[in-house]
């Protein structure tokens, strides 16, 4: 499937502010970048390519103090629906050293804090059964609410308060997997079916040698869904940081299938 993505933001910035940008498609497996083009009004880019894992950062130099962008990609995805129940989970003296930090608890993703909840609830499956019941567990139980969350709400928030958005089922997702043991990341990236339109999040998980998709949102598929990149939790990968103030004029973002 070919993915065709149009952004289009602005941003009122400090004057001659730097802003860290990671919102370009990554050439990964399962998808092939066919085309990539970011324009950044009156601005010098640096392109940061250092990173072990997906997502290109770069450093967006402004001149003046509105930071206006337009990033259009055309993506082939070619990553196969996967049926999760009969994969295996790696045990953990088998893991990846690059595998085993997503075993951890991180700001947003506290997992050690659902240990028991996750050995109660889920401790009788299995592998990509256990992480199947899990996501299937999170989209009964947390319903989606724009604006429901902030920046700073935690998977156990979300779990108390039983709402949220797509960043929010990533880092219950993840926090759930990694409490049953088996590896997760969060993930951003971009769909064609995420209602309202806006830079969309999932979760990874490592099961039988390799890294899948899981939306417990049911917005996007492993067949659909375009990576920007991967890390901990939302912290690692936020679309844009800057030192200062960043306040939006206009942010929207189309996602077709081609």
């Amino acid at each position: 499937m070919t993915l065709n993505i149009d952004v289009s933001m602005e941003y009122q910035v400090e004057q001659n502010a730097s802003a860290l940008l990671v919102l370009a498609a990554a050439q990964t497996q399962g998808q092939t970048v066919l085309e990539s083009h970011l324009d950044v009004a009156n601005a010098t880019l640096r392109w940061i390519d250092d990173s072990d894992t997906p997502g290109r950062r770069v450093w967006v130099d402004v001149r003046g103090d509105v930071l206006r962008l337009t990033y259009r990609a055309k993506v082939q995805v070619t990553r196969p629906e996967i049926t999760l129940d009969p994969l295996a989970a790696t045990p953990f003296h088998a893991l990846p050293g690059d595998v085993i930090d997503f075993l951890r608890p991180s700001r947003f993703c506290p997992s050690d804090l659902f240990t028991s909840f996750a050995a109660k609830q889920f401790g009788h499956l299995e592998g990509g059964a256990k992480i199947a019941a899990l996501r299937d567990w999170t989209a009964r139980t947390i319903v989606y609410v724009p604006g429901s969350s902030t920046a700073a709400t935690t998977a156990v928030e979300t779990f108390v308060n039983r709402e949220g958005v797509c960043r929010d089922f990533a880092h219950l997702v993840c926090s759930l997997a990694r409490a049953a043991h088996i590896p997760a990341r969060y993930t951003s990236g971009y769909g064609p079916d995420v209602t309202p339109p806006d830079f969309h999040a999932v979760a990874e998980v490592w099961l039988d040698g390799a890294w899948h998709l899981v939306d417990a949102t049911g917005m996007s598929s492993s067949g659909d869904f375009v990576v920007i990149g991967t890390g901990r939790d939302a912290g690692d990968i936020s679309f844009m940081e800057t030192e200062g103030a960043a306040q939006p004029n206009r942010l929207t973002i189309k996602v077709s299938r081609r």
